[in-house]
This record gives C-alpha cells, sequence and structure tokens, in this order.
C-alpha cells in the first residue's frame, strides 16, 4: 500500500523548554525525564494526548509547552511505548535520533486532571523505586 503524501500527519513533542520557531530539538542534551541522563533520542507523537502526558510529566520549572514539530530525519517506534508495552502504537509514539524542527506551538489545549496527574506520577516513581527507566539505548 502507498502512503498517503498529500496529507502527512502532524507531530507533536511535549516538554517545559521555551523554544522559538524555526528551533531544533536534538538528542544529546541533559533528558526532561527519568535521570536526567544525557538523551540518545529526542520523542514525538501523532496524538496530541502523547505530547499532553510529555508536557506534564517534564522535570523543569518552565510552562508546559505543545511543539508542532517537523522531524528532518527517519523516525522509529517508541519502545518504551509500544510492542513491549502495548500491541502495535496506539498512542502513535515515536522517537529519531535526528533534530526535530519547531514549526508552530499548540496554544491551547486541556491538561489532565490533578487527580489522574497524581496517579500518572504515583506509577512512575514506583517504577523508579523498582530500578525500571525509559528504554533509550
Amino acid at each position: 500500500m502507498k502512503a498517503d503524501t498529500s496529507n502527512p500527519p502532524i507531530h507533536y513533542h511535549g516538554t517545559r523548554a521555551d523554544l522559538r520557531l524555526g528551533d531544533l530539538i536534538a538528542p544529546g542534551f541533559i533528558s526532561n525525564y527519568g535521570s536526567r541522563r544525557k538523551a540518545n533520542f529526542v520523542y514525538l507523537s501523532t496524538t496530541l494526548e502523547a505530547a499532553i502526558w510529555g508536557a506534564e510529566l517534564a522535570v523543569g520549572e518552565g510552562r508546559e509547552r505543545i511543539y508542532i514539530v517537523e522531524p528532518t530525519g527517519s523516525i522509529e517506534d517508541d519502545p518504551n511505548l509500544t510492542d513491549k508495552k502495548f500491541p502495535g502504537n496506539p498512542t502513535k509514539s515515536y522517537r529519531t535520533r535526528d533534530p526535530l524542527r519547531i514549526v508552530g506551538e499548540v496554544a491551547e489545549w486541556q491538561g489532565h486532571s490533578p487527580e489522574v496527574l497524581a496517579k500518572m506520577k504515583s506509577g512512575i516513581e514506583e517504577l523508579k523505586r523498582q530500578g525500571i527507566e525509559a528504554i533509550d539505548e
């Protein structure tokens, strides 16, 4: 089956970083998640829901932001959310070793309730206590 290139998907990246149109989000910097080690990949999604989680769970004091991004190279399924945890790729989450170019920002979006966010953060803390970290080989 031939891919439909007339309507390419919109890619999102949730973060707390204060960036501008045209800026690049690239691997090699300190991650906004987990133990804050150098990131080998940058992550993106074609669902706003996954980007909202990215923005809400990002470490830091900055404002939660969701950028519309354009991959500059190839992307692959995010193994943290695909196949190993969920069949297929229901969250449409991906990662890349190539930079993402910021082409826009989602100005208005609805975050999760404080209760849902607290439950997710509690689950992440439990994984951390168990020594389970995100895959970032």
